[in-house]
């Protein structure tokens, strides 16, 4: 339990840099590392991602990183997302989306490693006209004061949404990855601020797929709380680095994630664990 505990920690803390939730980590270490079905990894994974959210959102909120209007018209785009996966899940060939997405990650992680300079972060300039009617455009602190920026093609980030929630329901992976790329790429907002609007987004998400994982009892209290106490301590570790980590140290950490996601999702595919 220690070693679970301390795994936890690193998760949490990797999860909050991100935006991706811990997952990506919690799962394999509890499979690979110690023999938990997966089912019950994947229910104590949820619990990680609802208590990384909690912890680090809070830090992240009255730091003032945190697009609330932003994460708000997203999250809705998701859940109707993952419920329109739901209902064409018997229809389509789940085997072939999921190599198409393992070609996208590999091609975000990429894409996030070669990124060099930091976009929307311009008071000036045209930005989408419905963002400005919703109220999107916000600012990010920074060293020398909050730095304001425009949120871009809105409609564009919706529809990102809405496939995310798609493959979520479909092959059980992407939520955070594609909310933060959907963000920094689509949106053009400051990564930090995709990384921690994602924080605040994906823990409503896994709270509604954590319940579903209590009812069929694959939530393992001994194991949850263990993990879920880890989550904690690290994403609120997580939350203090962000403020001071320059930018391209998180985008490498999270091209790694981004990575290691790809390669999981991949070998459960080619060995018939997507279907």
């Amino acid at each position: 339990m220690v070693l679970i505990l301390v795994g936890s920690v690193a998760a949490g803390c990797l999860g909050a840099l991100t935006g991706l939730g811990g997952g990506v980590v919690v799962v394999p270490m509890l499979v690979l590392g110690f023999g938990v079905e997966l089912r019950l990894a994947v229910g104590a994974s949820l619990v990680a991602v609802i208590a990384t959210s909690c912890s680090s959102s809070a830090g992240f909120l009255r730091g003032g990183f945190v697009n609330v209007r932003v994460s708000t018209v997203l999250e809705f785009a998701t859940a109707m997302g993952a419920v329109l996966g739901a209902v064409l899940s018997p229809w389509l060939p789940v085997r072939t989306i999921s190599l198409l997405f393992c070609a996208v990650l590999f091609w975000s992680a990429w894409q996030t490693i070669r990124q060099r300079a930091e976009r929307g972060l311009d008071g000036a300039g045209s930005g989408d006209p419905l963002a400005v009617r919703l109220g999107l455009d916000a600012a990010v602190p920074s060293r020398t004061g909050p730095v304001h920026y425009r949120v871009h093609r809105v409609i564009p980030g919706v529809l990102a949404m809405l496939g995310a929630g798609v493959l979520s329901a479909l092959v059980g992976v992407g939520g955070g990855v594609v909310k933060v790329l959907a963000m920094d790429r689509l949106m053009r907002m400051p990564f930090k601020a995709s990384t921690t609007t994602s924080n605040l987004m994906i823990g409503v998400t896994a709270a509604a797929s954590a319940g579903v994982y209590f009812g069929r009892g694959q939530v393992e209290p001994m194991l949850a709380a263990p993990v879920a106490l880890g989550a904690i301590i690290g994403a609120a570790v997580g939350a203090k680095l962000l403020a001071v980590v320059p930018v391209r140290k998180v985008r490498l950490v999270f091209a790694a994630l981004v990575l290691a996601t790809g390669v999981q999702l991949l070998v459960r595919t080619l060995m018939g664990g997507v279907e």
